[in-house]
Order: structure tokens, then C-alpha cells, then sequence
């Protein structure tokens, strides 16, 4: 298995629709990907601005003043003391990390990725770049022998799951078991809603109540896209295990994976900003308390979603139906398939639109149910 022999992109199965949708009298409402409308925050672009001399090029650890930022975030927001900046490293956004990273450990044909039953697409991508078997279990007692490597997503994409400290840790000692290395991906982590969510922090796998304090086979990758609305900027970093990051340090060197120095610059501004973070889960908050009762309104009900930046509904009927009736009010979401075999009958709605197109997405969902 290589790039050659990957599978067409699913998302282009969705341009029908997407046509469809744009015939609506007042234009297309796309809820369909998790792409950020918000402006960039001042802090960030004025921290751009300024390193705008970038002649030199980037190192691919990290500047100084990125690397301490890495570690008194997880520190200040993620409860994780004690990393080093060793134990740190910027990624040219997540997605590639998500997909190079069997091949950057040395996967190969006969190990194991595990990966959630529902799941951003690109894990198993991933797996299958380098010949590995893909198993999708949020279960660790189901996971085989022979995985190297195993994703857990908390908050989840596209189910906005949350895995507890309990739960992460029965996750981190069947890994350890295994000798698999453990990478979280908790890039939503900061956009908890519902239960104890609402009012308590989304846990990290690095976590000392889930590691007993140390960090040994296991990792946390965090994307700035999100929270700071740096998704153009592709912004993200890895924590954890000082031995894996140093063997992820050499292979990105020897192929010039490099943080542009200004991005560099800009992260560490919106690490170290916590107000601007506030205001866009504010204004997530706000478009999501207007479109959730309006989806269920029109006859879906919304599962998980305690967290994240998407409502994963169903109606009941195959997920390509669903649909074909929203697109005819002209909106338009991603299909369950899209997130593996387990959930044919869901789509997702993300938050990720203008105040004025996430009313008028409610506005038309209110009207299709009567």
C-alpha cells in the first residue's frame, strides 16, 4: 500500500449535494466541514506581523520562546506538569502528523493502528500508507496483539465523545501492555458543553492521573485551528514521551518539516493568550445553542456531542438520504460514512458558519419539520 493506491477523496461524493444546496433562494448554509469563520485574533496577527524578517530558516524543534510556551500551557490549561521542553514539538498543522506518524514510528505490514469506530478518516489513512492494519475499537480490551499505535480522540470527530480520566487511564495501561504508543488527539479539547463538560476541563491523556506521572509511551497532539482560529496558519504541536519525540525530531529533520518561523512566533502568542480562547468558545456556544434545538426540532436526535465543534444527529434513515433533505433547504453536512462503517444512519453539523447562516440554518430546519 502506498499514495498511489489510496482511495479518491471522500468529500468530493458530497459536491452533488453541495449543488443542490446552492439553489436555495438564500443561498447555501455548508455546516458540512470544520473549517474556522472567525477572524484570527489580534494578539496572533500582531505577532505575525512582527516576525515577518524570517530569512533564516526555522528550526524544526521549535524556537525557545514556542517550546516554553508548550510546556506553561499544558501546565495552565491542561493540567499536565513536568513536561521539558524536550518532550515538546510544533507540527505543520495535525492532519500531517495524523497521517505520517506510523511512518515516522516505522509502522509496517503485520502492526496494528487502532483507531475510534467513529474517526476522522486520516487515521486510517495513515495506517494504510504504510501497510499496517487499520482496527477501529474504543475498547481496550478489544485491541490485539500487534498494535504499535493507538489513537484515542477526546473530544471526538465527529462524535464529541469524551474519554474521562478513568477512562483514558484503562486506555494507557491496556497500551502499555501491548507496548503500543498512546497519542490523544484533543484538539477540541478546550470546547466542552454538556454534563460535567460544561463546567469541568476536558482531561488530557498526559495527564499524571492517567500516567501515574510520567510520560513514557505517550503522546498528546493539540492544533491551534480551533481554539484560536488559526487553521490557515497550520499550527499544532506534540507532548510527551522524550525518547518518541527525539526519533520525531531526526526523521522531520532529515525531511524538512519546518514551522515557518512567523507561525512560530504567532503560536506562542496564542499560547500564551487565554482571553481570545474564551471569546470564540463563547460565540461556538452561542451558534450551538441555536442550531442544536432546531436540528432536533426537525426530527433528528443529536448523540454524544458533549464537546467539539460538531452535532452528530440521526433521523433514522441512511445518512445520504438525510442528506439529499437538507441539501433541498439548502444545507449541507457530512455524511456518517464518511467516519467509518459503524454509523451509516448520522451526519454531522458543525458549528463552524456565521452567526447569520447558523440562523438561517435554523430558521429552514424549524420550517422542514412542519
Amino acid at each position: 500500500m502506498g499514495v498511489a493506491d489510496l482511495a479518491d477523496y471522500p468529500w468530493d461524493a458530497v459536491i452533488p449535494f453541495a449543488e443542490t444546496a446552492r439553489r436555495h433562494p438564500d443561498g447555501i448554509v455548508d455546516l458540512s466541514v470544520g473549517s474556522p469563520v472567525d477572524a484570527t485574533p489580534e494578539v496572533v496577527a500582531r505577532a505575525l506581523a512582527d516576525a515577518t524578517d524570517a530569512h533564516g530558516y526555522p528550526q524544526t524543534i521549535g524556537t525557545a520562546p514556542l517550546r516554553d510556551a508548550i510546556v506553561d500551557w499544558f501546565a495552565r490549561r491542561r493540567g499536565v506538569p513536568g513536561l521539558d521542553v524536550s518532550q515538546v514539538l510544533p507540527t505543520i498543522g495535525s492532519k500531517e502528523l495524523v497521517a505520517l506518524l506510523p511512518l515516522l514510528l516505522g509502522l509496517q505490514s503485520g502492526d496494528v493502528v487502532v483507531h475510534p469506530e467513529a474517526a476522522y478518516p486520516t487515521y486510517e489513512v495513515g495506517a494504510r500508507l504504510v501497510g499496517a492494519t487499520a482496527v477501529a475499537s474504543d475498547d481496550p480490551s478489544e485491541w490485539p496483539a500487534g498494535t504499535r499505535l493507538v489513537w484515542v480522540n477526546s473530544p471526538g470527530n465527529p462524535d464529541g465523545r469524551v474519554w474521562d480520566a478513568a477512562a483514558l487511564r484503562a486506555a494507557y495501561l491496556r497500551a502499555r501492555e501491548l507496548g503500543a504508543l498512546l497519542v490523544g488527539d484533543e484538539c477540541y479539547a478546550e470546547l466542552g458543553w454538556d454534563g460535567r463538560w460544561a463546567s469541568e476541563p476536558v482531561p488530557s491523556v498526559l495527564d499524571p492521573s492517567v500516567t501515574g506521572g510520567g510520560f513514557e509511551g505517550v503522546l498528546s497532539v493539540y492544533s491551534l485551528s480551533k481554539q484560536s482560529n488559526l487553521a490557515g496558519y497550520r499550527a499544532a504541536f506534540l507532548a510527551g514521551d522524550a525518547d518518541v519525540v527525539a526519533r520525531l525530531v531526526t526523521a522531520r529533520k532529515h525531511l524538512g518539516l519546518l514551522v515557518p518561523a512567523p507561525v512560530q512566533r504567532a503560536m506562542a502568542a496564542a499560547l500564551g493568550d487565554d482571553a481570545h480562547v474564551a471569546e470564540q468558545k463563547h460565540r461556538y456556544r452561542v451558534r450551538r445553542d441555536i442550531l442544536k434545538p432546531a436540528i432536533e426540532a426537525a426530527g433528528f436526535r443529536i448523540d454524544g456531542s458533549e464537546a467539539g465543534l460538531y452535532l452528530w444527529a440521526t433521523e433514522g434513515r441512511d445518512a445520504w438520504e438525510s442528506l439529499g433533505r437538507l441539501a433541498e433547504v439548502g444545507i449541507l453536512v457530512g455524511p456518517g460514512h464518511f467516519y467509518g462503517p459503524h454509523f451509516p444512519q448520522h451526519v454531522r453539523f458543525s458549528l463552524t458558519a456565521t452567526d447569520e447562516r447558523i440562523a438561517a440554518a435554523a430558521s429552514r430546519l424549524r420550517a422542514s419539520s412542519s
